[in-house]
């Protein structure tokens, strides 16, 4: 059994039908029919059964594709590996970052890469770990950075966390809870909380420290994964933002935003991890940037004063 014909079963598995999958493998219909059968036929197994409108996979054809994903991932591991074993090549970069990273580790990186390595093509795709996952399995991204409680634990995944971000509640330097000396979690909700992506349980354990009672997450009244549109609402309006220190360092150095000292709140953290394809070496310039960003984030530890 071939992995071209290995390939051609997983393509009708995921299509689900034989004209489509056809021009996915870049095969007439009849060419790629005779594929199929003569799979079966070589297996001694009915592999999908054929609808009017789709193919569906039978119970042998589930185990025969299942398994043939695997080899399929793994020969393009083997191939890539071998081309920049042999050709030596630092090769070009695609890496997925969550609003934290993307604002705090992600420019030094690109100025390092820039100086560095200026042959090098980059591409930062910035957005939600359950995007970013998806972009990693079909092996568009070398790796991703999320908070570790937004990435979903799963069997090909390695997750290796970089570091614990320490963070907090962020206003304009005018706003009007900086009159009070004891500033409560309670009192931040009539201005209303904007953040990125939250973990729920995060969001639950605001809720009831704010008064809202067992069960009930904090409102956000803007959830947004930009992390400079945040900022900049911050510093137009009385909205209360929460945010990791490093991503407001120069606003709080600039006078545009305070942090708040929230008396029965403690430190916040966004957990950092950085997500790869279990099984999958980095290239050379995913490994350089994968370095660089591990000493970033450890610099990244200590809180903004």
């Amino acid at each position: 059994m071939d992995l071209k014909r290995l390939n051609h079963l997983v393509a009708l598995a995921d299509t689900r039908n034989f004209g489509r999958a056809a021009v996915q493998c870049h095969l007439t219909q009849s060419a790629f029919s005779r594929s199929i059968q003569a799979a079966e036929e070589e297996m001694g197994l009915q592999l999908f059964d054929r609808g009017t409108v789709e193919a569906r996979c039978t119970d042998a054809g589930e185990f025969v594709v299942e398994r043939a994903r695997k080899l399929l991932f793994e020969s393009r591991c083997l191939q890539r590996d071998v081309s920049l074993y042999r050709e030596r090549l630092i090769g070009d970069l695609a890496f997925g970052v969550g609003p934290y990273p993307a604002a705090t580790m992600v420019p030094p990186l690109l100025t390092e890469i820039r100086s560095q390595h200026p042959g090098v093509n980059v591409r930062v795709e910035v957005n939600n770990a359950d995007y970013l996952a998806a972009h990693l399995r079909a092996e568009e991204l070398d790796f991703y950075m999320a908070d570790l409680r937004n990435v979903v634990a799963a069997a090909d995944l390695d997750v290796a966390r970089i570091a614990r971000l320490p963070a907090g509640f962020y206003v304009r330097s005018g706003h009007p809870l900086r009159e009070n000396p004891n500033i409560t979690a309670a009192m931040l909700l009539p201005f209303g909380i904007a953040s990125v992506r939250v973990p729920e349980s995060v969001l639950l354990g605001l809720g009831a420290r704010m008064g809202l009672g067992e069960g009930k997450r904090l409102p956000l009244v803007v959830e947004c994964d930009d992390l400079s549109l945040l900022k900049s609402l911050a510093i137009s309006t009385d909205t209360v933002i929460g945010c990791v220190d490093a991503g407001t360092a120069l606003d709080v150095a600039q006078g545009q935003l305070v942090r708040l000292a929230v008396v029965d709140v403690p430190t916040q953290f966004a957990d950092i991890a950085i997500v790869s394809l279990k099984g999958r070496s980095y290239s050379l310039m995913a490994q350089f940037a994968v370095d660089s960003m591990r000493r970033q984030a450890q610099e990244l530890i200590q809180p903004v004063t």
